[in-house]
């Protein structure tokens, strides 16, 4: 899709990017589609019904994406964030997403679910927003009376040496083949991930006869499709020359008329799919400076987006409700939760969702890594809780995570320290 100019192209992206958001936000909460809540189905009663939703939206956005990537009509490897990477930082995909595992639980959900609480009506969840958002915007910006971030200051001097160069890019599909073998390595991957995703996932009869799993699986993964493609597929030009939307503002000085509407920065509308803790610093970032639209890009629509969405679908199911926080302990619990998931998410460079189903339809490393810490962190908090909750004073911090991890199976049966139950 060709526009020639640069504010209609815009206005196109950003205003499919809220239909999309939108739609995210109304199924989500219609479906009770929750990542976190996922992890505790599992962990708790062994149900992996919403595990599985989970799991089929990465398989549709994984699909959808090595499909339409090998046809020309998404571009992933120039997306922001920048999931392709050849600097793979493992560690800090490992420790983030351990990180966000444990805030979310703590926080009583991921980001998306956050967004999907405050439309709901949840107060809880909208200070736990605006904690993630000054944590997220001050990550990747300087600290008032400072030159450094929270980033440069507490984890990149130690964890970016630990980075590991992979070359081209860090993609299973780069990883095994290189130029346009990329591209069709990519699609036999995916499409063989994908597919073995799909087979697990509707294998189970209980599962088939959930129509809210398999409606939430189904339409999250094709919005994050949906989103890769808009960013992926509307240009500023004419019948000579086409520009993606980034390369545009990076030339702006020489293809536009005038400065009037130059974004205040590039990358941001290059091509990209959901996720959401980044965008709550974005999100601080254009309500502080009144409303700026130089600073009004994808994820700060995303983030409304779902919000609206959510609101839509509380109101029509007349499911609205105000919620506040139970005791002055559920208060502290949602604080430290999202000052972790702020941490984490963009140390991770993204959430269950941004990584979690964004970042593996890319099939990069990072994407699979984060999805896992997150699920490894959640799941060991809640065996934590639950071990302390039973036997109080018994169960020692040592004692109940190293039987959560013998639980988990990760440690051998020998070293239980509590008794199952």
């Amino acid at each position: 899709m060709v526009f020639e100019s640069f504010s209609t192209a815009a206005a196109v992206v950003l205003g499919v990017t809220f239909v999309l958001a939108f739609i995210m936000g109304a199924v989500a909460n219609k479906t009770n589609f929750c990542t976190m809540g996922a992890v505790s189905d599992w962990v708790n009663m062994g149900d992996l019904g919403r595990m599985r939703s989970w799991i089929l939206a990465i398989a549709v956005a994984m699909l959808g994406v090595v499909v339409l990537e090998s046809m020309g009509l998404v571009n992933a490897d120039g997306a922001f964030p920048p999931y392709r990477s050849g600097q793979f930082a493992w560690v800090e995909h490992l420790l983030g997403g351990l990180m966000f595992g444990i805030g979310m639980t703590y926080a009583s959900g991921c980001g998306n679910k956050t967004l999907v609480r405050v439309g709901g009506g949840n107060i809880k969840s909208i200070m736990v927003l605006l904690i993630i958002a000054v944590i997220a915007y001050f990550m990747v910006n300087p600290i008032p009376g400072s030159s450094n971030t929270l980033y440069s200051l507490l984890f990149y001097s130690w964890t970016n040496p630990l980075a590991v160069n992979l070359g081209s890019g860090q993609d299973l599909g780069s990883l095994v083949a290189s130029g346009e073998g990329a591209v069709t390595a990519r699609l036999i991957i995916g499409g063989i991930l994908g597919l073995a995703l799909l087979f697990w996932v509707f294998k189970s009869a209980d599962f088939r006869s959930t129509r809210d799993n398999i409606i939430g699986g189904l339409v999250i993964g094709a919005v994050v499709v949906g989103a890769w493609f808009i960013t992926s597929s509307v240009q500023v030009g004419d019948e000579m020359e086409q520009y993606e939307l980034r390369t545009y503002v990076q030339e702006w000085d020489f293809l536009a008329d005038d400065p009037e509407g130059r974004p205040a920065e590039a990358m941001p509308w290059s091509s990209q799919s959901f996720t959401f803790i980044n965008p709550m610093g974005q999100s601080l970032r254009y309500v502080a400076s009144g409303f700026d639209n130089a600073v009004l890009y994808f994820g700060v629509i995303a983030l409304f987006g779902v919000i609206v969405g959510s609101l839509f679908w509380a109101l029509v199911s007349k499911s609205f409700r105000i919620e506040w926080f139970a005791s002055f302990r559920d208060f502290v619990n949602h604080f430290i939760g999202a000052i972790l998931m702020g941490f984490g998410g963009v140390l991770a460079m993204g959430c269950t969702i941004g990584q979690g189903i964004t970042g593996i339809s890319t099939l990069a490393l990072g994407g699979f890594l984060t999805f896992i810490a997150i699920v490894l962190g959640a799941a060991l908090t809640m065996k934590v809780q639950y071990y302390k909750m039973v036997y109080e004073d018994e169960a020692t911090f040592l004692k109940a995570l190293i039987t959560g991890l013998v639980d988990l199976k990760l440690l051998p049966s020998s070293m239980r320290k509590l008794e199952a139950i």
